[in-house]
């Protein structure tokens, strides 16, 4: 009988040691600073990794892989300076950075030449100076795709352009699926048929930059987090604003869709193939980014021009020496690269 009582009083002991040893560790200073710190540290990486990126954050150096007719950051034509917007170049890099961080399905709005149909009548809508039905933000309805407000599906409100990228949000029902824009802003309804799913997995790594402004075309290709480097600066000439056949180049972010070896194209106002033009990737509507045109459809391919670099004289599309467009064609892949043109 002794001896239980003494081995259940020194199991009592034992047991009363070790809670008061337990509570010695739980409310230790020493430790609980440490696992503060710890959670404070990790609370703050969470923070970080969630922030949005802007141009600060954007790293961007140059590493030519196309070193042929290169320009400088800045740069004389006639009696001004032009430059290549390095400041507006970052902002859109950390746009793309941003987009990217949230895991999403990729749509791209395609109606190349109203191949998925003409699109119906906008609510408010006008005709342009090329005599083209148009939306209120100045998009045509030619190869332009109907955006709907949710819940609205009378009359869209917008068109969007061919080309332009958004995420998909939900399918609502067979023929209508709900949009965020990426190129553009805002949450839209689109009829299925104008939309080209390209899946959760594609990443935007390769970007050209088109400036209407200064005439020039810049290449930026991601190697890291927020890290880019410039892999070619070359002048370029985009399109002009005169009707009824030379369209402006479009602002704003397209995705590459298609391409062509040899671009050929008509005589204004005709049906007959005046000439071609080289190593073409097309990014919305009719614009392409190409080499230098041949005006004779079996004529050879012509590397330079006096005109690149100088004025818009295209009819949509971005002229650039023929090598530098070649270059463009076999980097930059198909539903995987962004054009985003500046002014």
């Amino acid at each position: 009988m002794g001896k239980y009582i003494g081995n259940a009083f020194l199991f009592f002991c034992l047991t009363l040691t070790a809670c008061n040893q337990n509570k010695a560790k739980v409310t230790d200073p020493a430790e609980q600073r440490r696992k503060d710190s710890i959670e404070r540290v990790k609370q703050a990486e969470e923070a970080e990794r969630q922030r949005p990126r802007t141009a600060d954050d954007i790293d961007l150096k140059k590493e030519l892989s196309y070193d042929q007719h290169t320009l400088e950051e800045t740069y004389d034509y006639e009696d001004t300076t032009r430059q290549f917007q390095l400041d507006k170049i970052r902002d859109y890099l950390a746009l793309v950075e941003n987009f990217q961080r949230e895991k999403a399905s990729y749509v791209v709005l395609e109606n190349r030449k109203n191949k998925h149909g003409e699109a119906p009548l906008v609510k408010n809508f006008h005709r342009n100076e090329y005599k083209l039905v148009s939306d209120s933000l100045g998009t045509e309805r030619y190869e332009g795709i109907p955006l709907y407000l949710p819940g609205d599906v009378e009359a869209p409100t917008i068109y969007g352009r061919d080309g332009a990228l958004a995420k998909l949000r939900s399918s609502d029902t067979i023929d209508m699926v709900k949009v965020e824009g990426v190129s553009f802003q805002g949450e839209f309804e689109v009829p299925r048929r104008y939309i080209k799913p390209i899946g959760d997995s594609v990443t935007f790594y390769h970007v050209a930059f088109p400036d209407v402004t200064n005439q020039n075309i810049l290449t930026a290709e991601r190697v890291g987090d927020c890290k880019w480097v410039i892999r070619s600066m070359n002048p370029a000439t985009t399109g002009r604003h005169k009707p009824p056949y030379a369209h402006d180049t479009p602002t704003g972010i397209f995705v590459v869709q298609e391409k062509k070896p040899k671009m050929f194209y008509y005589r204004d106002g005709t049906t007959s193939i005046e000439g071609y033009a080289p190593y073409a990737s097309r990014f919305t509507n009719g614009a392409y980014i190409h080499g230098v045109p041949v005006n004779n459809p079996k004529g050879k391919i012509v590397e330079y021009s006096w005109s690149l670099g100088t004025t818009p004289r295209s009819h949509m599309c971005v002229r650039n020496a023929s090598s530098h467009a070649k270059f463009v064609y076999d980097w930059a892949k198909k539903y995987n690269s962004l054009v985003i043109v500046i002014n």
